[in-house]
């Protein structure tokens, strides 16, 4: 199966809005307890989230996975760092890459792929204001012909 395939639980659409992604990485994630039960339920959210190279592994920071309800005293901390699982060469591509000025690791999607948590990181640079004007004017476009489009066709 490709990468970025499976059951999508959640998205951060708003990286897209602030980024141009230059390349996508699929990794695994390191999970404790009851955190797989409150993921399968889709309490996830990536909105605020990126990653971090430390001392050669990769860490994914403030994406909230909420408490499981039946998880008593084995629950887990909403916010904690996970670690997510890359092979050596990935992680010393990505290191290279991301001491250049304005790249940043960002998660795109986190979805399960036979039976396993994955999450797709995107290396991003950052967009400018004129940037994000220019996507919102063509997207804008893009729904004016459909809608157009759509209008001819029904007659």
């Amino acid at each position: 199966m490709p990468k970025g395939f499976g059951k999508t639980i959640a998205q951060n659409k708003k990286a897209y809005h602030d980024f141009t992604i230059e390349e996508t990485y699929e990794a695994g994630i390191v999970l404790q307890g009851t955190e797989i039960k409150s993921i399968r339920q889709g309490k996830v959210n990536l909105k605020e989230s990126y990653a971090r190279i430390d001392k050669g592994e990769v860490f994914v920071i403030g994406m909230h996975v909420s408490p499981y309800e039946q998880g008593n005293r084995y629950n887990h901390d909403p916010l904690r760092e996970r670690k997510l699982l890359l092979h050596n060469k990935e992680i010393s591509k990505l290191i290279g890459e991301t001491k250049e000025i304005g790249y940043s690791l960002v998660p795109l999607k986190l979805y399960l792929k036979n039976g396993y948590a994955k999450i797709l990181l995107g290396l991003a640079k950052g967009k400018k204001k004129y940037d994000k004007r220019e996507d919102l004017k063509k997207k804008e476009a893009k729904r004016e012909v459909e809608r157009a489009f759509r209008e001819r066709q029904k007659m």
